[in-house]
């Protein structure tokens, strides 16, 4: 039996029709690269932080569950550095500018915050040390940037920080020359949840 033969008068609608198969096929695929990169810039950020604490990159510090050691001779300088965003009315400053601590050695340090408003604020620190470089071997067991700080009116608050610089410091070539270490941080403010109702000019929906 002879092959049917496709008919002259369909052939332009089924051009058309395959047309925009392939049309709703691009669009698909696009739509769904899209979904994919967006997800992926949302992951980014957390993983990111992640890799940060992992290596010190950025002057990202390690978060520790115990101490080290035995403490090394070799000691080193341990400034304290506080600054606020614009827009947050806190005061906040460390306990202490500087202390000399001995490789290995674990530290209590504190910084102290102010409300100067006459409201509810919440803020969150974040932190680097420097020279960047030695952000892998400061290491944090406990401090007050793991969460939100929530301050009433003028209510004034001492946060603990508890850290030590790595035993392997000492043995970095690239920390040899390392005197100081500066740890900083910088609080920013944390929008307010609206109420249930309001929009953001505080105005109630029609």
């Amino acid at each position: 039996m002879a092959a049917e033969r496709e008919n002259p008068v369909d052939a332009p609608a089924q051009a058309a029709r395959r047309r925009a198969r392939n049309h709703r096929t691009v669009a698909l695929s696009c739509a769904a690269f899209v979904a994919v990169m967006t997800g992926a810039a949302f992951a980014a950020v957390p993983l990111y932080q992640m890799f940060c604490q992992v290596t010190g990159f950025g002057g990202a510090t390690r978060v520790a569950q115990a101490a080290p050691g035995v403490p090394l001779e070799r000691r080193v300088e341990v400034r304290f550095d506080a600054n606020t965003a614009p827009g947050l009315d806190w005061s906040f400053t460390p306990e202490l500018r500087s202390v000399e601590v001995r490789v290995g050695e674990t530290k209590l340090a504190y910084y102290r915050v102010h409300n100067r408003s006459s409201q509810p604020v919440t803020a969150s620190a974040t932190y680097n040390v420097t020279p960047t470089q030695s952000g892998y071997h400061f290491a944090k067991m406990q401090c007050f940037c793991f969460t939100d700080q929530t301050l009433q009116p003028g209510e004034t608050l001492d946060m603990p920080v508890v850290f030590f610089v790595d035993p392997a410091f000492a043995e970095d070539p690239e920390m040899k020359g390392v005197k100081t270490i500066t740890l900083s941080y910088t609080f920013f403010p944390k929008a307010a949840p609206l109420a249930a109702g309001a929009t953001k000019d505080g105005k109630a929906p029609l």
